[in-house]
């Protein structure tokens, strides 16, 4: 095991009837990067990993005894509504571990295994990326990608103290974004079979993109009903992490004024200057797409800002002006 330190999880296979684990060497570098593929592509340039690699049954994760810093918090979204901006936010602290929708989690949570096979690999799995690779670490975020709220209850299985959000936005700018570039969730066959399949949908795209969405937003509100999840509208950032959202985390003052280094940023593409769209989404929209996502996804979203208001309280977004009113996800 003592092999493994310093050493990731990238990749998970079935390979005939046994599990499969890739391993990637990251050493003290930083997971800084929008999303935690981008981070492996970059740690694969390195010398050391272009000569070795490393490849172990699943049992070597199940049975990870390496100490690490346990999962702090969980964010669950609906897509293209914030959630690569708060990761990177809290990226730039040095206390916080933050893992970006890791491909390995997503395949152990949707995939057929064993429940006691599971539950032992995730408890690995989230024990490898929380190593203390920096000294420094005290806290593990983990953002999940957008269709994983469906597997909310198996997560919380595993980790039934760990607080974890959920956010989303006006669900027709998250359509419009959509239909301009669709996520892998919104393209027919691509993702596979999911808790996002709806029975009633047309064949045309307006309705297939408005019908998933529709779906994420209402599990995000049965979830955030029944485990106490905390729902959290894009309007709210980054002003937030003044208020509740910087409690929620745990962050003190130093390090919620660190935080907003980054906020005029484009957090998917950091050397860009981010521009506002949520007007131009708006004008943008079609009869078709607006009436799609009225039928789908209105409802659960309505649902949505109704217990947002109710859990938060007044005033809790924060003092700070949001420097910002649209962003990608």
């Amino acid at each position: 095991m003592d092999g493994l330190k310093d050493w990731l999880p990238i990749r998970v296979w079935r390979e005939d009837a046994h599990w499969r684990v890739d391993w990637c060497w990251f050493g003290e570098h930083r997971l800084d990067q929008p999303f935690f593929g981008d981070s492996v592509d970059d740690a694969l340039q390195l010398p050391f990993n272009q000569a070795f690699r490393r490849e172990t049954p699943l049992a070597v994760l199940s049975e990870w005894q390496v100490p690490a810093v346990a999962p702090s918090a969980f964010i669950y979204h609906a897509s293209r509504c914030g959630s690569t901006l708060i990761g990177q936010m809290l990226a730039q602290l040095d206390s916080h571990i933050v893992i970006s929708e890791p491909p390995p989690l997503d395949r152990l949570l949707r995939d057929h295994l064993d429940p006691q096979e599971r539950r032992a690999a995730l408890h690995g799995l989230l024990a490898a990326y929380g190593q203390r690779r920096r000294g420094g670490e005290e806290a593990l975020v983990i953002k999940l990608d957008a269709w994983n709220i469906g597997e909310l209850p198996l997560l919380r299985e595993c980790f039934p103290e760990t607080p974890w959000l959920f956010l989303y936005r006006d669900p027709l700018e998250i359509a419009v974004s959509h239909v301009r570039r669709a996520g892998m969730h919104m393209v027919p066959g691509m993702l596979g079979s999911s808790s996002l399949d709806t029975p009633g949908q047309d064949d045309s795209r307006e309705d297939y993109i408005a019908a998933r969405l529709g779906r994420i937003l209402q599990q995000g509100w049965e979830h955030c009903v029944a485990f106490g999840g905390l729902p959290v509208n894009y309007s709210e950032l980054p002003g937030a992490f003044d208020g509740h959202l910087g409690a929620f985390f745990g962050l003190d003052s130093g390090q919620r004024d660190q935080l907003f280094s980054v906020v005029r940023q484009h957090a998917k593409q950091p050397d860009q200057v981010f521009v506002p769209d949520g007007q131009d989404k708006h004008r943008e929209a079609s009869e078709r797409l607006r009436e799609r996502v009225a039928h789908w996804a209105e409802g659960p979203y309505q649902a949505l800002e109704t217990l947002r208001a109710e859990r938060n309280p007044p005033g809790a977004a924060g003092r700070r002006p949001l420097v910002r009113n649209g962003r990608q996800r």
